[in-house]
């Protein structure tokens, strides 16, 4: 069952990263393999956190899939809980923490999990998924450095995968 996982330290504080990660709707601007994004519907759930209901639309050459998941936001715990609700996948979850570091850096992780409803669309779009998971931490940092000016130089933590 594939899952990546990463841990980054990065030049921006850890509530700049929460509040970029969850500006959803401006994924396809920047992050790989998304070509669009359609928010279906804004809530909160029993803690008064903001839920949003969303289809991601991915593609690499010919192969194009939509899937919803319903995007936790937890501005308190700086913390980001994506759930699968419905597409290709048989299941998939994703978690975003944001720490803030003593030097003013912040320490963002980064974690998935997710298995394709088919074995032939899991192989297909398996290895360019890994690839492109590898390229989301990169990706994030480049646009919170467009945003918010160039952070210091950003790396993995020790023992951690970029």
């Amino acid at each position: 069952m594939p899952s990546f996982r990463t841990s980054r330290r990065v030049g921006h504080s850890a509530r700049q990263m929460f509040d970029l990660v969850a500006d959803i709707e401006r994924y396809p601007d920047f992050l790989p393999l998304c070509t669009g994004l359609s928010v279906r519907r804004r809530s909160t759930d029993p803690q008064g956190r903001p839920v949003i209901l969303a289809n991601m639309s991915v593609g690499y050459k010919a192969i194009r899939e939509t899937f919803g998941s319903r995007v936790t936001l937890d501005a308190e715990m700086l913390a980001i809980l994506v759930e699968y609700v419905d597409g290709p996948f048989s299941r998939m979850e994703n978690k975003w923490t944001f720490v803030d570091l003593p030097d003013g850096k912040a320490r963002v992780d980064f974690f998935i999990d997710y298995e394709f409803r088919s074995r032939t669309l899991g192989f297909l779009m398996g290895a360019m998924f890994d690839t492109a998971f590898r390229k989301f931490s990169e990706a994030f940092e480049k646009r919170a450095d467009a945003i918010y000016g160039r952070g210091s130089p950003s790396r993995p933590l020790p023992g951690q995968t970029v």
